[in-house]
């Protein structure tokens, strides 16, 4: 009897391991490189430093936090930087109105077109990654139209720009907080949520979740609105930080960034697995590459090799084991 106790707890301890150890993987990772920085980067161990890499990591964050969901229902979600773009353009041209009516407007609207994105994929069976590439194309181009031709559109508008901008009490900007409370209120969804635990589900097996009486494609709805959700709130922090919409840059290969942060941190490209902590621990990784690499004066196209090649050998560790 002992020896049949002991023995599914082993399995379950060999399984959990195994479920985390790309997390554990990741932490290590940014644990080195942060180290290596610190040596041979000339004031890469700054406060100012530091404070700037975390604003600046705050909108592939919260892409990425949007892509977990995606990806841990099995699916993927490539229009993200231009439904950026849209937001951006969107606010700034409504701006007239008010900051506020503006912001909401642009959140709206992208939040409608990820849910639009999840109606195609779960209503007419196609594939996710066809999906979102036809509106990753499309939505660049109405991101340009709502801006007069992909015109840079400058703006002065304090409550707007305090999104982007401001720091509460001199010391803790603005975006970091954003992205601080969005990082706890995905983690609480995830774990502790019906919705959460559907989304695991719907990506662990599909058909058992629907026979255990899941909508699956309720919840992938859900969770492609969820991806436009946050892209729109990345998209409008940009935007705030930078002064003006430029809906041809704003987003530009986000989703790459994105995509890796997720799959780095230990979310299952398959579907199934998903972690929120590994999410931020790969979006970190995927920031101070790029930050090390113009501190250093190196070219920023051997940064995306860099990150191509983490890319591949993620989903090399991660393809299914023959037995």
């Amino acid at each position: 009897m002992a020896e049949a106790i002991t023995q599914p707890m082993a399995k379950r301890s060999a399984s959990s391991f195994a479920d985390y150890a790309p997390t554990y993987g990741a932490a290590a990772a940014l644990v080195l490189l942060i180290l290596a920085n610190v040596v041979l980067t000339p004031n890469f161990a700054d406060v100012d430093n530091f404070r700037n890499i975390l604003v600046q990591v705050t909108p592939t964050m919260l892409v990425a936090i949007g892509m977990t969901f995606v990806i841990a229902t099995g699916g993927i979600d490539l229009s993200v930087g231009s439904l950026m773009a849209i937001a951006s353009a969107v606010a700034a041209v409504s701006l007239d109105y008010g900051a506020y009516p503006a912001m909401l407007a642009a959140l709206v609207v992208v939040t409608l077109i990820g849910a639009f994105n999840g109606w195609l994929i779960s209503t007419f069976k196609i594939q996710p990654i066809i999906v979102t590439l036809a509106i990753l194309i499309a939505g660049r181009g109405v991101a340009q139209v709502i801006s007069n031709g992909g015109q840079l559109i400058p703006f002065s508008n304090p409550s707007f720009e305090f999104w982007g901008k401001d720091s509460l009490f001199g010391i803790l900007p603005v975006p970091i907080l954003v992205m601080a409370v969005i990082i706890g209120l995905a983690i609480f969804i995830l774990r502790a949520t019906i919705f959460g635990r559907h989304v695991i589900a719907v990506g662990g097996n599909e058909n058992a979740a629907r026979l255990s009486g899941i909508s699956v494609n309720r919840t992938k709805i859900m969770v492609y609105a969820l991806s436009g959700l946050l892209a729109g709130i990345a998209g409008l922090i940009y935007t705030a930080r930078l002064g003006a919409s430029d809906a041809s840059q704003v987003g530009q290969t986000i989703e790459l960034d994105a995509i890796a942060a997720t799959v780095v941190g230990g979310t299952a490209l398959t579907g199934g697995r998903a972690t929120v902590i590994g999410t931020v621990i790969g979006a970190l990784i995927m920031q101070i590459i790029t930050t090390s690499f113009n501190m250093n004066g190196i070219k920023f196209s051997y940064a995306l090799v860099i990150k191509a090649a983490i890319i591949l050998f993620v989903v090399y560790l991660q393809r299914p084991k023959s037995h």
